[in-house]
């Protein structure tokens, strides 16, 4: 019994604090609009305390900003740049600037136009950088798959 309890006391260390820490989820979805066209809407949500970057954040200004790849071919093709809803822009005490960023939810639109009427599947990549009040993750790029319905 002893060997049992001093493995755990041992290894259980290793287990809580070699978890990652993951504070934001992605989600995607698809929205018919009027003309054969449609939007994806990419959402994140982000756990309190933590926010990620803005598209439109200058690489060179210090975080990464969010960037969403869409993979338009034989079966939709973008209108237009995708547009962010629910950013602000304040002072980061991490990068010692005024930056956009996401907190609670990030959402990100993308028009696109239809090529053809049957259901097709998309694939879409990710890349983010998220902090807090005390640290930044590194940078992390994640694939995700939007599957668009047929159309009616």
């Amino acid at each position: 019994m002893k060997n049992w309890c001093f493995l755990f006391i041992f290894l259980a260390p290793f287990y809580f604090f070699g978890q990652v820490m993951n504070p934001v989820k992605w989600e995607a979805k698809y929205t018919e609009l009027p003309n054969g066209e449609g939007e994806i809407i990419v959402s994140a949500t982000i756990e309190k305390g933590w926010h990620t970057y803005s598209q439109n954040v200058s690489p060179d200004a210090g975080p990464v900003p969010t960037t969403v790849n869409f993979s338009p071919g034989s079966n939709f093709e973008l209108i237009g740049k995708a547009v962010e809803e629910n950013v602000k822009e304040e002072f980061d005490k991490t990068f010692e600037m005024k930056i956009a960023s996401f907190e609670g939810k990030a959402v990100i639109k993308q028009k696109l136009k239809r090529k053809n009427l049957k259901s097709f599947e998309t694939p879409i990549k990710i890349e983010y950088m998220v902090c807090n009040d005390k640290q930044c993750l590194p940078p992390k790029t994640i694939d995700i798959s939007l599957t668009v319905p047929a159309k009616k």
